[in-house]
């Protein structure tokens, strides 16, 4: 994973809730998870703290802080919208985010007790956040960018690659995906970063949506990705024609989808050395896609 820019440990955390919430200070911490732009503690048992690891992380906290309290209301699945704000003090230089706390496991660990179920109700996620967003919407350089973005990380990715992936046939794979029309219609609100690792799951059902820092506005197709990480292909299909519901999902649209799969499926091979789930979710991706 990228490395860390700040160290971030139980003593740090403590201090900043004693600074800047006394009131939650005195409640337990248990660490959670290191990602590759944040570190997570749960504060008792209905409160995580989640704070950045490295400038990359912090640039994006001030967008969740900024637009995640308008756009939790109009969705049908939680997210993790911050309740309380954290400031850059003394110790620890980036706002940071207490959240509520979601029972249950990642979905790339966790098996749906209902796929056609869920495969609806999270295109009824996708459909509600992809509404046209404004022109202060956040800017991304990662996510919902047109094909041209996609035309020169995808064959970087399969180079630097080496024998982690059959590069013949992910490239084969690749140019028949990057041969589409990129999105004619208006920006859209994007999660940017909608993976299998950023749902959570109770009991078989999905019960909310993590990690909205790479928010930003442009191609749907970014988040359409999801689909081939949690449902087979009659799944999907019911997944895109619940997505589809504001803006329908045509054919390009679906495509570039399928072709945001193979560059995050790509990432997560690439990234994955200390990270099993990670490599595991990309090994899957790519089958998924068919370029494994």
């Amino acid at each position: 994973m990228p490395a860390a820019e700040v160290e971030i440990g139980e003593d740090l955390v403590r201090s900043l809730l004693v600074e800047q919430h006394p009131d939650l200070a005195d409640r337990r911490l248990t660490p959670v998870a290191e990602g590759w732009d944040n570190v997570i503690y749960r504060l008792g048992d209905d409160l995580v703290v989640r704070l950045p690891r490295r400038q990359l992380g912090a640039d994006l906290v001030a967008n969740e802080h900024r637009w995640l309290p308008d756009l939790a209301p109009r969705l049908p699945i939680p997210i993790a919208a911050p309740i309380r704000t954290g400031a850059a003090s003394g110790d620890y230089p980036w706002a940071w985010s207490i959240c509520p706390w979601f029972d249950g496991e990642v979905a790339a660990d966790a098996a749906l007790a209902a796929p056609q179920v869920e495969a609806r109700r999270l295109g009824e996620f996708v459909a509600a956040f992809h509404s046209e967003a404004p022109i202060d919407a956040p800017a991304n350089p990662l996510r919902g960018r047109p094909m041209s973005y996609l035309l020169a990380r995808i064959p970087e990715s399969i180079e630097r690659s080496g024998t982690l992936v059959d590069r013949g046939r992910v490239a084969k794979r690749g140019a028949e995906l990057l041969d589409v029309d990129d999105w004619g219609g208006p920006p859209l609100w994007l999660h940017g970063d909608l993976h299998s690792a950023n749902v959570v799951v109770r009991d078989g059902s999905i019960t909310a949506v993590l990690d909205l820092g790479d928010l930003t506005s442009g191609d749907p197709a970014c988040d359409l990705a999801i689909a081939w990480m949690l449902f087979g292909e009659r799944e999907r299909e019911l997944f895109r024609t619940a997505a589809g519901s504001r803006f329908p999902i045509d054919d390009a649209t679906w495509q570039r989808g399928e072709a945001w799969a193979l560059h995050f499926a790509l990432l997560y091979v690439l990234h994955s050395r200390d990270n099993e789930r990670f490599g595991r979710m990309g090994a899957e991706l790519l089958a998924a896609v068919d370029a494994r």
